[in-house]
């Protein structure tokens, strides 16, 4: 939830001090979490990791949106996606195995590690992250109520809800999904399960191959609301009972590559919906929606599941898709990189 706020240092201070420092501090705060023994340090070294974690959003999209060039900054988007995605299928893994063999102390520590090593790589390599800094001047002569009335403007407000609505559906899907299916079909969970892996890894191919449709549309805004019409009828079939168990996967893996398509489109609308030097609050506030969806969900598909309608998972994942299709409507329909282009 300071995304936004580590948004508004990102745009005085610039995006690269800002990533090094939020790697600095999620290595810190992950090796203060090897150390606990209690609840205590624990909470101080999550706190600590993910006080460094809040600057990604802002101070990447900075960087990248002032290093990459507007016709391939599509591609770039979209490699940005794949990379988060394939860390948070490793990090499990990583962190279970170890946590196996040697305990999940030496786990954490490890982690602490890895961040380092990244930590060190970026500091050695700082000159590739240099961008223009007008922008960055110029939001430092405007004061704190007029940087922040930015993130009251239609467009970014919508740039929000899309976001928020998205994360809410990927709640449902992700943490409620395989209990649903479970008691909607009576479908074994490891089938289940197999069907949210696929939505996953359809998400992540459609991210990369997003990348090359968004460096080529002129219109990213149509390309966003499709894929996310495709979703929604794939959830809405699901959750009527049209889809046989076995084709779950299938189904659900077309769903993910069709929302992955719509990712490097969705931060190209964002960047159109962002005025000169407030990159890093803009993308820090609608990024937030992720936080708020993922945050404001779980306790209604609980209560739908304690009730016994699992099908209505699937009927509020399609609600949440086709209103998150009528935000990206409302947004620029033209690009700045359409227009570079």
């Amino acid at each position: 939830m300071l995304q936004p706020l580590a948004g508004f240092v990102v745009d005085r201070y610039g995006g690269r001090g800002v990533l090094l420092g939020g790697v600095a501090l999620m290595s810190l705060g992950t090796a203060v979490m090897s150390l606990a023994h209690g609840p205590g340090v624990l909470l101080l070294g999550a706190s600590v990791s993910g006080l460094g974690n809040s600057v990604f959003h802002p101070a990447d999209f900075s960087i990248l949106n002032g290093r990459v060039s507007p016709p391939r900054l599509g591609h770039a988007f979209g490699a940005h996606g794949v990379a988060g995605s394939l860390g948070f299928a490793i990090a499990p893994v990583f962190s279970a195995t170890l946590a196996s063999l040697l305990g999940w102390h030496t786990a954490l520590l490890a982690g602490a590690g890895v961040a380092c090593g990244i930590f060190l790589l970026l500091l050695f390599n700082m000159n590739q992250f240099a961008v223009l800094r007008e922008k960055q001047v110029e939001a430092k002569k405007t004061p704190f109520m007029d940087d922040a009335r930015v993130l009251l403007s239609g467009r970014v407000l919508a740039c929000f809800l899309f976001f928020a609505l998205h994360a809410a559906a990927l709640t449902g899907l992700m943490s409620f999904g395989v209990a649903a299916m479970n008691d909607e079909f009576g479908v074994a969970a490891t089938l289940a399960s197999s069907a949210v892996t696929a939505y996953m890894v359809g998400s992540a191919g459609g991210m990369l191959l997003g990348g090359f449709v968004a460096s080529r549309a002129s219109r990213p805004d149509f390309v966003a609301a499709a894929g996310m019409v495709i979703s929604a009828c794939v959830m809405l079939s699901v959750a009527a009972g049209a889809i046989a168990p076995a084709a779950l996967p299938l189904a659900l893996a077309g769903a993910g590559i069709a929302v992955g398509l719509t990712y490097p489109s969705r931060d190209l609308i964002v960047r159109a919906a962002t005025p000169p030097g407030a990159t890093g609050r803009v993308y820090g506030f609608v990024y937030s929606g992720l936080d708020v969806g993922s945050f404001a969900t779980p306790v209604f598909y609980g209560w739908l599941m304690d009730h016994s309608l699992p099908h209505g998972v699937f009927y509020a994942i399609f609600g949440f898709t086709l209103l998150a299709t009528f935000t990206v409507l409302q947004l620029p329909g033209r690009t700045r990189t359409a227009a570079a282009t």
